[in-house]
């Protein structure tokens, strides 16, 4: 299990690799939505939703992924960057504040619309990220998807060769606070390593470390969350899309709680 895990894992970074350095702006946009898509399938299922609105589901996440991208390819810098900063802040909404309470309460929504909107400020967010981090250079997203694999690679590690105190067993009975503390512990090797080879000052290394923990949080949050979903519908992964590693959703949830809420920094930043 572990080989066929590590093979489909370096398959996927080649790829990965190939086409955040090589393929053009469209082109990248069209594997990120094509990756969304995919996504709001596996989505739907989870969700249980019936063939038709699975299908409405599907269609209308391509609509606003194609309307992100025409509205940034037809409008001034200004209008796209508040157009993006008003879909990461719902998206900062789900993650800081909805998620937590939804975890700590046990919701178990049956609602289609609500499950729905909450599919797509998952997703849809998740996608712009990686269009936008990857458009002010491929080594940013690069490097924050980086500490999230890190996180999880540690994390998982350490789960099986320490893991003893379980972190929500009524939600993910495999994940453990020694995970947890090797993830971060991977993540605090991980920016030392960059940072040494970025050259930064001093001051810096504190508050990259203190941002790398937080990171870690948000991915738990993200990885809790879809166990959670996944638990509710009563499956074991989102998909069979890739061997040893299951659905799309099952590879990227760290993803979707972390790189918008990266992206809505680094834009309110350039916008302060």
């Amino acid at each position: 299990m572990l080989r066929q895990r590590v093979i489909t894992a370096l398959i996927l970074l080649v790829l990965f690799l190939l086409a955040l350095f090589v393929l053009p702006t469209a082109g990248w946009a069209a594997i990120v939505i094509v990756m969304v898509l995919q996504g709001a399938s596996e989505w739907s299922r989870l969700a249980g939703f019936s063939n038709r609105a699975a299908h409405v589901f599907w269609w209308l996440t391509l609509a606003m992924m194609l309307g992100l991208f025409w509205f940034d390819a037809t409008h001034p810098t200004q209008q796209q960057a508040l157009l993006h900063v008003m879909v990461y802040s719902l998206s900062a909404v789900l993650w800081l504040a909805i998620v937590p309470t939804w975890l700590m309460v046990g919701w178990k929504v049956k609602q289609p619309p609500l499950m729905a909107l909450v599919g797509w400020i998952v997703l849809v967010p998740t996608g712009l990220a990686m269009m936008d981090l990857r458009g002010d250079h491929p080594l940013w997203l690069l490097g924050m998807m980086g500490l999230v694999w890190m996180a999880d690679i540690s994390a998982y590690f350490a789960g099986r060769r320490y893991g003893k105190h379980k972190l929500a067993p009524s939600i993910s009975p495999g994940k453990t606070w020694e995970g947890v503390a090797g993830a971060m512990l991977g993540a605090s090797v991980y920016v030392i390593v960059v940072w040494g080879l970025g050259g930064f000052s001093y001051v810096i290394l504190p508050a990259l470390l203190v941002a790398s923990w937080c990171w870690v949080g948000l991915a738990v949050f993200g990885d809790l969350f879809e166990s959670a979903i996944k638990r509710h519908a009563g499956v074991k992964d989102s998909g069979s899309l890739l061997p040893g590693h299951g659905g799309l959703l099952d590879r990227i949830d760290a993803l979707t709680s972390t790189l918008p809420l990266a992206a809505l920094a680094i834009l309110l930043q350039h916008l302060g």
